[in-house]
């Protein structure tokens, strides 16, 4: 269903966004899209600026966000040591867990309003882009902000997280 009255339309995600005060652009989809490449596409944005947020867990339960440039892929052993010791074993988070960890549907996550106790690692290429596209938390509709704002209110840091290519 594509939205006409921006009014009447917000997310968690853009509520804590207003809460403090950052700007954002809102991006409506003719359709829900799931994948980041379909998104980018009903956006008409590059995928480079597009921001990939995969939720992990680790074999003791606990998760990480580790968000990528929308055509890259995470690699799971530059996050575990970026995290430090003790993280073994990523595995992508479930449907079920994605939905109560972040309150948000698999396909549609960002890495805004996460509990305290998941940390969030954003790709350094992330770092290099003045504007970027992130999920709503709505598959309806993604949102455009500046970077540096994302990993602020995410309460993000920066590491090399992608796989690199052979």
């Amino acid at each position: 269903m594509f939205l006409k009255n921006m009014n009447t339309f917000h997310t968690r995600i853009t509520d804590l966004l207003d809460a403090a005060g950052i700007p954002y652009r809102w991006l409506m989809h003719g359709e829900p899209v799931f994948t980041v490449e379909a998104a980018a596409r009903q956006r008409g944005v590059l995928i480079e600026e597009m921001v990939k947020s995969i939720l992990w867990r680790d074999r003791r339960g606990h998760y990480v966000m580790a968000c990528v440039p929308g055509a890259a892929r995470v690699d799971p052993k530059a996050v575990q040591a970026a995290l430090g010791f003790g993280w073994r074993r990523l595995h992508f988070a479930s449907a079920e867990e994605i939905l109560a960890v972040t309150g948000c549907v698999q396909g549609a996550v960002t890495s805004i309003g996460l509990p305290d106790d998941v940390p969030v690692l954003f790709d350094e290429a992330i770092g290099r882009l003045a504007r970027c596209n992130i999920s709503s938390g709505d598959p309806r509709a993604g949102l455009e902000l500046a970077a540096a704002d994302l990993v602020r209110i995410a309460r993000g840091r920066f590491a090399k997280i992608v796989e690199k290519e052979p």
